[in-house]
């Protein structure tokens, strides 16, 4: 949100007790002009300093009237995004400019006078893009494991938005609203097959405020039913949750968790009530060394469930194979550095439709591509069935203005 210089002079000479001196002129008329606007609505002004007549609304407008191209000064008093389109019907060939939720009318600034149209959305994202971004993938020659919330053989994603909704994306590029809001409560949602023991894939998510652990049970449709409270609480003790997949053997989705003040790394049996068993300690220490570990099934070929860990001193990849007897191999390197400039790893297995596991990451602002570069670049990494993968292509460029996808 653009901020005007005179709506900050105002700000600093009222902290400074200059006003009544008169030192700022024009700034108590445009304040005073600027606090006309009623709570809950969008006002726009055909002045730089907010002054005149006044134009409110709190609804979508597809035209303006006698005000199309003339907005000098704007705020949004209302509690969602304000899309100001210089095209009219809300058209995104000409500049879209997006204007925070603003409650008390303080944060005012210029407009360009060329806007035509005016939007409401609950995300800044809204304003340039749809709310969820694309995802393709392709068929697996078998029914998945996991990342298959409706068991179409193809891997599909799970992304919240900066509201707090729950975004299903099929594989097909299209999206599904699954979760209306409330979202943003959670500190750890992950995924990794079926935990309650009906065939379908499920989601665990982390209370932030109590610790709380619950369960949502996939509905086979990317859709969840009511939750179930399988944890009662201190699991913020917890720096890390990986959705695992079956570690201990027994044919049930585990969950791994890494110990904040230690660094410990524990395994949590999956049961047939879906709530985690009695823990096991499967690594002493150290794994609060990395910054990113993914459940990303059988990435070696072996017939056992994997770990990839991202070292976050040096940006390397591990891959920690799982063994026979419901622990972790020996690590073996699978990517020589670099991998600091993701955003997030995500371990979905078969994405390309070989039937090998694959890994897919988003970016950050730091990274450079030659189809991309910047945040919210999304690229598939191709699994070889021996640990390793190929070298990553670009599949997506808007996974940007996100709250978490998994």
């Amino acid at each position: 949100m653009r901020t005007s210089l005179l709506r900050r002079l105002a700000t600093a000479a009222t902290a400074l007790g200059l006003t009544s001196l008169g030192l700022l002129a024009g700034a108590a008329p445009a304040q005073a002009a600027i606090g006309d606007c009623p709570a809950g609505y969008f006002c726009a002004w055909k002045t730089d300093n907010g002054t005149g007549t006044m134009y409110k609304t709190n609804t979508d407008r597809a035209t303006l009237g006698a005000w199309d191209n003339t907005f000098r000064s704007v705020v949004n008093r209302t509690s969602r995004h304000v899309c100001l389109h210089d095209d009219p019907n809300h058209g995104r060939t000409g500049f879209v400019d997006a204007w925070a939720p603003d409650a008390r009318g303080t944060e005012w600034g210029h407009s360009q006078g060329n806007v035509s149209s005016v939007r409401f959305v609950p995300t800044f994202r809204e304003c340039h893009a749809p709310p969820f971004p694309q995802w393709y993938a392709g068929t697996a020659p078998r029914a998945k494991d996991h990342g298959d919330l409706n068991a179409d053989r193809r891997a599909d994603f799970l992304v919240r938005d900066k509201a707090g909704r729950l975004w299903f994306l099929p594989g097909d590029g299209t999206g599904k609203l699954v979760g209306s809001g409330g979202w943003n409560v959670f500190n750890g949602l992950v995924r990794h097959g079926d935990l309650s023991g009906d065939g379908r894939e499920d989601v665990i998510a982390r209370e932030t405020a109590t610790g709380k652990l619950w369960l949502y049970p996939g509905t086979g449709t990317g859709g969840f039913g009511a939750r179930t409270l399988i944890g009662n609480g201190g699991w913020n003790a917890m720096s890390r949750l990986v959705g695992y997949g079956d570690l201990s053997g027994d044919g049930r989705a585990d969950l791994l968790a890494v110990e904040k003040t230690t660094g410990r790394i524990w395994l949590y049996p999956g049961t047939s009530t879906g709530t985690p068993g009695a823990r096991k300690l499967i690594g002493n220490g150290g794994w609060n060394a990395m910054n990113a570990l993914v459940g990303a099934g059988d990435m070696n070929g072996d017939g056992r469930a994997d770990l990839i860990a991202r070292e976050a001193s040096t940006g390397k990849l591990w891959l920690y194979p799982g063994t026979s007897t419901g622990t972790l191999g020996a690590r073996v390197l699978v990517g020589s550095g670099g991998w600091n400039v993701m955003d997030g790893v995500f371990g979905l297995g078969d994405v390309t439709g070989d039937g090998l596991a694959d890994l897919v990451a988003t970016t950050t602002g730091d990274f450079v591509g030659e189809e991309c570069r910047g945040v919210g670049c999304q690229l598939v990494y191709r699994g070889r069935g021996t640990g390793s993968v190929e070298p990553g292509i670009t599949v997506a460029t808007d996974w940007q203005w996100l709250n978490g996808a998994f």
